[in-house]
């Protein structure tokens, strides 16, 4: 069984924390603050252990950020000692995002420090909402850093919808103002980063579609394999809701001369058990054509209508009267983000966005 993620901050991590501090200052209680950020820690989730070590933290270092943030700074690694890294720095980066707002540049340096240790993503966003104009004016400079983690922050940190993080609403409403900083860096020599701006215009596609259906296609006309692969990337919901313009940047054109029939192994289900898909697909047009295939099953709701979940399948190049036959299993497994009721349910087949086939089938539950 995988280790618990609530375990990469346990009592270990703690003392490394006070200890790193301590000798970094000659006025740290180290012994209160163990004991203030490890009181019933085992008991709870990563998150909440983090911010119990956060307000240990508070209660322990200097009252005044301006004192207490080069006391931070020492305990990171340099050439010297090895320092505090990885998991252990995200309360480190909460305390500057919950002491650190009235010294606002003092701050987003100090972020711009730790992020090469542990990603500061999560600490910056407090910054960008209190003031968006003001953080947005740093943090566009770091695009050009040499620390391809701190250019990553300027992608990452700004994503206007980050999971497990808090939501920037404004970026949410209005994504305008970080797009220079995605475009500057598409062409990113890391994957690392590239992934990054492709997740915030994914994020950024949920609410504005025309807005990323636009970049892609002003900026996939002569791209390289990596950024072709980043625009992809990025207009994945795009592609898996079939959204036409979205299609058409990567050649993907209404379906013309294709007849498809989908054939299932059985007629009734119960939860837990799997369907077998069959699809048969013809193309008689005169012209090759490149397709995409997902399926989308249309659950059934407690009011007896349905809403689709898209499944990819597969893409491919069908001649002039080619014909291919594919096959997928599909459970209908209990999972935590849905509810399933008995009855009536169908599946959907897509090509290039648009409906190709349907089959239905009927759901016990037991």
């Amino acid at each position: 069984m995988a280790e618990p993620l609530k375990n990469l901050l346990h009592p270990g991590v703690v003392t490394a924390i006070a200890d790193a501090i301590g000798s970094n200052t000659a006025n740290f209680d180290g012994v209160r603050f163990k004991a203030l950020a490890g009181d019933g820690l085992e008991a709870l989730e990563l998150m909440q252990r983090s911010l119990q070590i956060r307000d240990a933290l508070v209660e322990t270092l200097p009252q005044r950020f301006a004192l207490a943030a080069p006391v931070l700074a020492s305990c990171l690694p340099n050439d010297h000692t090895p320092g505090l890294s990885g998991w252990s720095l995200l309360p480190v980066s909460q305390y500057i995002a919950l002491r650190g707002l009235d010294d606002f540049d003092l701050s987003l340096s100090m972020l711009k420090v730790l992020t090469p240790h542990f990603t500061a993503e999560f600490g910056i966003r407090v910054f960008i909402d209190r003031d968006q104009e003001r953080a947005l004016q740093t943090i566009s400079r770091w695009v050009a850093d040499a620390n391809h983690h701190v250019r990553r922050l300027a992608s990452e940190g700004t994503r206007p919808r980050l999971p497990w993080a808090m939501r920037l609403p404004k970026l949410i409403r209005d994504p305008g103002p970080i797009l220079p900083i995605l475009t500057a860096l598409i062409d990113d020599p890391e994957d690392y980063v590239r992934r990054s701006v492709a997740n915030s215009l994914n994020d950024i596609a949920k609410d504005h579609p025309d807005i990323v259906v636009d970049f892609v296609a002003r900026h996939i006309g002569t791209a390289s394999p990596e950024r072709r692969q980043l625009l992809r990337h990025a207009s994945r919901t795009l592609l898996k809701q079939g959204h036409p313009a979205a299609l058409s940047n990567f050649g993907f054109a209404a379906p013309a001369g294709i007849d498809a029939r989908l054939v299932l192994d059985r007629s009734q289900i119960i939860l837990g058990e799997s369907l077998n898909l069959r699809l048969a697909v013809s193309h008689d047009a005169d012209t090759s054509q490149k397709v995409i295939i997902d399926y989308a099953v249309h659950h059934r709701k407690a009011n007896g209508t349905t809403s689709p979940k898209v499944f990819k399948w597969t893409s491919t190049m069908l001649a002039p009267g080619a014909w291919i036959e594919i096959e997928k299993r599909h459970a209908i497994r209990p999972i935590t983000t849905r509810r399933y009721y008995p009855g009536s349910h169908r599946i959907v087949v897509l090509v290039n966005g648009q409906e190709a086939a349907v089959a239905d089938f009927d759901l016990a539950l037991e």
